[in-house]
């Protein structure tokens, strides 16, 4: 490449990004899906477009997957551990036996209604049965609903990738016989266990390092968080075990560890997953022939009717009735199975792998995705008032960040007081935070100020506290008690536990 062409590559790219950033904030406004402008974004650059060329199917599938990677780790790292730690049994069935219904259901309908034979139905099947990551951590995180709801949905979604991918690696290479089900059984659970394991592992490893290496700038600290992330998803691919369940893991473990810097690691890992989202739907859009995809509307219909209201409650009914989750929940969350990314990646596989048929895969599975994305994403919010679900937004968490002093021995506590919380009004000297935990300073509205004891906080403030290390857990304890309960949460049973202040409970039958 010359120089000349690196200019003009970087120019092109860097208005497809900037293209992109003022497509999502298009879509916010009016209440669309960004994912469907960045694919919008894609098709345009294309062939039949503004002519962009991009046909190669294996570089897709290369460049795709390692995005999802780079995408489950920021998921993992914006994800609350309390949120989801006594959702992981539901969550992890309808991971792996909820994907197995929906893989069957689906193609039976595809191949009862379409005519497809079996294998390439349940080739199809596999691809759409996986919930997108991005999609979700995109649209749920921002609707009011009830923690334990939210946080079902994105451990599912965060677990069923491995699975899914595993089928479909399965059924792309199984080009004459279906695999033996023994064999698929021990191959899925030691890619999941090894993949797993090896997430835990290098997530813990990263927590050791980065708690005992002081590092000589700010913003090597969320570089090395997400390179966890990425030596995870890569060491477990290495082993022939599921990269996507270590790169997610690895960003759970890290994301929930006491580590320097945590605010400017999560807005880091945020920017890297908008990133690769931009980048991989775009590369999506650009892969696709426009000129093909009417006829894949009708088939596109017909999977994704079959799959919305047949396969995916199916598993959910299947999956969730033992854990007694109440109907209207599990309404949702059948509704809720939004599509996005991974399907479309996934419909590569099989082309890489010269399946007859695969192009007509990729198209239905596209035309799918932007069909029930629109019909499904912006019907949330309704479905979930309709349920009785929707409920008004939960009192929003201090935020404590927290920067090594290596020299004293010493933590810098920062402390953000959000509207609503119960420390407005409190005196420094009634925080009773403990020893040799103290108040430095107080900014307020552009102004600093040395507080005493009896300086009052107030809604908006700033704080900047000094603690040890012994005693930082119980100081940042203390002060979310405080936010939630007021003065006397101790009389009142909160202790500060990490997570967000319970919801009001979901109405239920």
């Amino acid at each position: 490449m010359t120089l000349s062409e690196l200019y003009l590559t970087l120019l092109i790219g860097g208005t497809v990004l900037l293209a992109s950033i003022a497509a999502a904030r298009t879509a916010h406004r009016i209440g669309l899906p960004s994912l469907l402008l960045f694919l919008a974004v894609g098709v345009i650059a294309g062939e039949d477009g503004l002519g962009l060329e991009f046909d190669n199917a294996q570089l897709a599938q290369a460049l795709g997957t390692a995005a999802l990677a780079i995408i489950l780790v920021e998921g993992g790292l914006t994800t609350q551990w309390s949120d989801i730690r006594r959702l992981l049994a539901p969550a992890g069935v309808l991971a792996t036996a909820g994907v197995a219904i929906s893989v069957v259901v689906t193609a039976a309908g595809a191949h009862w209604l379409l005519g497809m034979d079996w294998h390439l139905a349940l080739l199809l099947g596999a691809i759409v049965s996986s919930t997108d990551a991005a999609a979700v951590f995109a649209v749920l995180r921002a609707q009011p609903l009830p923690q334990k709801l939210t946080g079902l949905v994105e451990a599912e979604s965060g677990f069923n990738d491995a699975p899914t991918i595993i089928l479909v690696l399965v059924f792309s290479t199984a080009t004459a016989d279906l695999p033996d089900p023994t064999q698929l059984v021990g191959n899925l659970a030691y890619q999941l266990a090894v993949g797993g394991t090896l997430g835990v592992l290098l997530g813990r490893i990263g927590v050791a390092a980065l708690r005992h290496i002081a590092l000589p700038a700010t913003g090597l600290y969320p570089l090395a968080t997400v390179g966890f992330g990425i030596i995870a998803f890569a060491a477990a691919g290495a082993v022939n075990a599921s990269g996507i369940i270590a790169a997610y893991l690895s960003g759970l473990v890290l994301g929930n560890a006491k580590l320097p810097h945590r605010a400017a690691t999560r807005s880091f890992a945020e920017g890297t997953g908008w990133l690769a989202q931009i980048g991989l739907f775009v590369m999506l859009g650009l892969l696709v022939d426009p000129s093909e995809l009417p006829s894949a509307i009708l088939p596109a219909l017909v999977v994704g009717l079959v799959l919305l209201l047949a396969a995916r409650p199916i598993s959910v009914l299947a999956c969730l009735v033992p854990f007694r989750i109440p109907w209207r929940e599990q309404a949702f969350i059948s509704w809720a199975g939004l599509r996005g990314a991974v399907p479309i990646v996934l419909a590569t596989f099989p082309i890489v792998a010269d399946v007859t048929g695969a192009y007509d895969v990729l198209n239905i599975v596209f035309v799918l995705v932007v069909l029930f994305t629109l019909i499904q994403g912006p019907t949330l919010p309704v479905v979930a008032r309709h349920l009785g679900l929707a409920r008004a937004d939960a009192l929003r968490e201090i935020q404590v960040e927290a920067a090594p002093l290596d020299l004293l021995d010493a933590d810098l506590l920062t402390v953000a007081i959000p509207p609503g919380s119960k420390l407005h009004g409190v005196s420094v000297f009634e925080l009773r935070l403990p020893p040799p935990t103290v108040v430095t300073l107080i900014v307020r509205d552009g102004a600093t100020l040395v507080p005493d004891r009896h300086s009052v906080l107030r809604a908006g403030d700033h704080l900047l506290l000094i603690t040890t290390p012994p005693t930082r857990e119980a100081a940042e304890r203390r002060l979310r008690a405080i936010s939630r309960r007021g003065k006397l949460a101790r009389w009142l049973g909160e202790h500060g536990a990490p997570g967000p202040e319970p919801a009001a409970p979901a109405r239920t039958e």
